[in-house]
């Protein structure tokens, strides 16, 4: 659960990016295949979805990404025509249809745990929406499309399986081939990946990301992995207290995080507080509470005295000697954890006046380092220019 200031903070943050979409460069409305148009949603007296302005630009891969409660299923289902909203309004292509029942949308869902049918084989699952269609089509058209899909999911030879003879992985493509074989405008993914190990789910979001650029159908994920999130969308929704926080590239939401939600979702970050001493040419300096001096990008405008600073473990390094040059700057701190991850290693850190840092060290790096290791003490050094300064949360 979010505490009272953690939740004013999102809705302040959620107020500014709903006012400026047209100013970060969203999809023109000719452009957008789906928009939500001030969409609330109420379960009783929950809240779920408040208020959601957000255009989906057509042929693009788009993730919600959220928490456990933030909003980003209920936004799905409305869009899928599972939930109507409360208030506002679901467009696709134009046209308002928030009342049309999800069989009569152009819209088409891929389910957490795939909802396939057990007693069907897998030609027969993947062809059961052409079965469903007024207009009935001819057996061999089915056929021809149903193989057309299995080909596209490289299936080709499982056409006569059960389902329940069939792996995860391959369970999944059975559902994607399924979802597809209708040409739906939209193509919603509801954590599909949720139940895979880790050398599978990256398999099979390679996979999704190239049938994806192959189809140029419009892809919206749901998903509260920020790696599955940031691989492989065109741009990510940042869900929070039911509303959108921010909207953004991965690599915009990584760089240039709008408040301390977003950074510390995204990713991880070091999250420090200072006091301004000076301001020149979009920089700041900033006194840190154990002394040091780091010189850190702000936005224009930005006249706060206290402010909290985002800088990314990897973004640090770590020296035997506490020499830095210039405008750097130089951290006294003590080793408290050292995790070895394979191309990097994980040091947490306790610095001097400041409280607990993480370090991600490359391992040709931390050669240089002569063997630290818990207990050591050690320098974080600073580049200047290195870090944000995180707007304020009202």
């Amino acid at each position: 659960m979010l505490d009272a200031n953690a939740e004013a903070g999102i809705r302040m943050g959620a107020s500014r990016e709903q006012g400026t979409q047209n100013a970060q460069g969203h999809p023109a409305e000719a452009d957008c295949v789906a928009e939500f148009v001030g969409a609330t949603k109420r379960f009783g007296a929950v809240l779920a979805a408040d208020r959601i302005n957000l255009r989906i630009r057509r042929g693009e891969f788009l993730s919600f990404l959220g928490p456990s409660g933030c909003g980003k299923t209920t936004a799905l289902r409305m869009l899928a025509g599972f939930e109507n909203p409360s208030d506002g309004m679901v467009r696709i292509d134009g046209q308002d249809v928030s009342r049309v029942p999800a069989y009569a949308r152009p819209v088409n869902m891929v389910f957490q745990h795939y909802a396939l049918f057990p007693h069907m084989t897998v030609a027969q699952n993947i062809g059961y929406g052409l079965r469903q269609v007024r207009t009935k089509l001819a057996k061999s058209e089915i056929a021809a499309r149903v193989d057309a899909a299995l080909a596209k999911v490289r299936l080709e030879a499982f056409g006569a399986r059960r389902t329940w003879e069939l792996s995860g992985g391959q369970q999944q493509r059975v559902a994607l081939a399924r979802a597809i074989i209708n040409e739906p405008k939209l193509l919603l993914l509801d954590e599909p990946m949720a139940a895979l190990d880790a050398k599978l789910r990256g398999e099979m979001q390679r996979e999704l990301l190239d049938l994806q650029r192959s189809l140029g159908i419009t892809f919206v994920l749901v998903t509260h992995d920020q790696e599955e999130a940031l691989s492989m969308s065109d741009r990510i929704c940042i869900m929070g207290a039911g509303r959108i926080v921010q909207v953004g590239t991965p690599q915009d939401l990584y760089d240039r995080p709008r408040n301390r939600y977003v950074a510390d979702f995204v990713g991880k970050a070091n999250i420090i507080s200072g006091e301004v001493l000076s301001r020149q040419a979009g920089l700041a300096r900033i006194a840190l509470a154990g002394g040091a001096q780091v010189m850190v990008p702000e936005a224009a405008g930005d006249a706060r005295r206290h402010v909290d600073i985002a800088v990314r473990p990897e973004a640090l390094r770590l020296g035997v000697t506490g020499d830095a040059s210039g405008e750097d700057a130089a951290l006294r701190a003590r080793i408290t954890h050292r995790t070895f991850l394979g191309d990097h290693t994980e040091y947490l850190l306790q610095a001097d006046g400041i409280g607990p840092l993480q370090v991600n060290v490359p391992r040709q790096a931390e050669r240089a380092l002569g063997g630290q290791g818990v207990g050591d003490e050690v320098h974080i050094l600073w580049t200047a220019g290195t870090g944000l300064v995180l707007a304020a949360e009202e």
